[in-house]
């Protein structure tokens, strides 16, 4: 689906198409801030709540200095303020953690980014033009693949959307296998850019090749346990979001909090914070988890027509500062994120000084399946990115 693949640029710029009225607003939830809102950022997230979102939730950070702020509701139902602490469901953001596994497995010798799909998932890839042969590791990361994605077809949801199944289970090799019935996107590997979540189903099932362990136990193990991501966790089927968490809504206003996220395993099923996520980020991108030579295949970009400039797992982005002959590039590294209910999006810049983590929490997949805007569209998220990143 085109926003669940770049829900950056869905929200990157101020857009007249601002809906609003799907639901009430509410007075802001108190801070838990270590140090006072960049300049506007406060507004700008109140702003996100005008334009329609019942919550928005920002961790920002200027140097060493971090600051938390949350307006809106969290549940639409009891009153419930949002608050920083609440968890969500990252979706895509997930991939960069896949892709970081991948890439210390590579520091560790046990595998090549160039090796085939073909070698670790033998006879997975095959059939209608397809050739796990043909198609690396790194392409899976990158999206140079090829490989069809079937979420992108509305009754790949008919469970959930129609039969109101929440709790519905398709398991990773399920959805390749309806994947590799498709045609790919484009022929040969590495010729074009096309988002597809099959290419991370099947990263995930690289990583149980290599390491005989599960892919959630592998991120468990390298990354949330030595950074102490306490609020961070890998659902496989569990519907439910454990914990104080942000209620998700479609644009009716409906709670679709409660989905299993089976369906996107290593792709995006993810829970996290804004606090976590952002410690994660900043622990990625100033080198602390992998070694050089895999930092510098992370931020390798590849860049087609319509397509991001896009490394393994992370996107480059330019967020605009100013306007007119004032304007200036602000160069970020970016994560996204866009499925049922939720919306979350994640900079950090180049320079490693500045960064911001953007939680929302109204995504609609039904819209989003018939390629039509699936949020609440409005200036507030663009500002808060200019809020946070620019200065």
């Amino acid at each position: 689906m085109k926003a669940r693949a770049g829900a950056a640029a869905l929200l990157a710029g101020t857009c007249a198409m601002a809906v609003s009225g799907f639901f009430p607003t509410a007075a802001a939830a108190g801070e838990r801030a270590s140090a006072a809102p960049p300049a506007g950022l406060r507004a700008a997230v109140e702003q996100t709540v005008a334009d329609g979102f019942p919550a928005a939730v920002a961790y920002a950070r200027q140097g060493e200095r971090e600051s938390r702020t949350a307006a809106g509701l969290a549940d639409t139902v009891t009153g419930e303020r949002a608050r920083p602490d609440q968890r969500f469901r990252i979706a895509s953001n997930t991939k960069s953690f896949v892709s970081t596994v991948l890439l210390q497995l590579e520091g560790e010798r046990r595998l090549s980014l160039d090796d085939s799909v073909e070698k670790w998932l033998p006879g997975v890839v095959g059939g209608n033009g397809n050739d796990g042969n043909a198609i690396t590791v790194r392409q899976l990361l990158n999206h140079t693949s090829g490989i069809y994605d079937p979420t992108d077809e509305p009754e790949f949801f008919a469970p959930y959307l129609e039969r109101h199944e929440w709790g519905y289970v398709y398991t990773p090799r399920e959805v390749i296998a309806r994947a590799v019935r498709h045609a790919p996107s484009f022929t040969p590997p590495g010729s074009g850019w096309a988002y597809s979540n099959t290419n991370y189903l099947l990263a995930g099932l690289v990583i149980e090749a290599v390491t005989h362990h599960s892919a959630p136990s592998e991120i468990h193990r390298r990354i949330l346990v030595p950074l102490g991501l306490r609020n961070t966790s890998f659902p496989v089927t569990d519907p439910d979001i454990r914990g104080p968490h942000l209620h998700g809504y479609d644009l009716a206003g409906r709670d679709v909090t409660r989905f299993s996220p089976s369906y996107d395993w290593t792709a995006g099923a993810m829970i996290s914070t804004v606090d976590d996520l952002a410690r994660f980020h900043r622990a990625l991108f100033g080198g602390k988890l992998l070694r050089p030579a895999q930092q510098r295949e992370l931020l390798t970009t590849v860049k087609f027509t319509g397509g991001p400039a896009y490394g393994l797992g992370v996107q480059r982005r330019e967020v605009t500062c100013g306007t007119g002959p004032d304007a200036k590039q602000v160069s970020t590294w970016a994560t996204d994120g866009g499925g049922p209910g939720f919306m979350s999006l994640s900079f950090s810049t180049v320079d490693g000084e500045r960064q911001l983590v953007l939680a929302l929490n109204v995504y609609d997949l039904g819209a989003d399946l018939k390629d039509e805007v699936p949020v609440p569209l409005g200036p507030g998220a663009a500002q808060v990115q200019t809020a946070a990143l620019c200065g």
